[in-house]
């Protein structure tokens, strides 16, 4: 059987710019989930303590680079 490597998805149907972010009450946050290869998932969520979109655009990419297929662990 092929191993397949953990993929990240999210519920919301968009691919803009804010993918995997939401603002809550002026704070931005970080939400997706990582499905493994043994059929589970856990979902990631962190505040990003930051107002500023820009700044919460570049925190989300390097979590979601540092939780990329080539370096989860499973």
């Amino acid at each position: 059987m092929p191993s397949i490597a953990p993929t990240l998805s999210r519920r919301q149907q968009t691919a803009g710019l804010d993918h995997h972010l939401w603002n809550n009450h002026g704070s931005w946050w970080i939400h997706a989930t990582e499905h493994r290869t043994d059929g589970t998932a856990t979902r990631i969520r962190c505040n990003l303590r930051t107002r500023d979109v820009t700044k919460a655009r570049r925190l989300r990419d390097r979590i979601l680079t540092n939780h990329s297929p080539t370096t989860i662990q499973s």
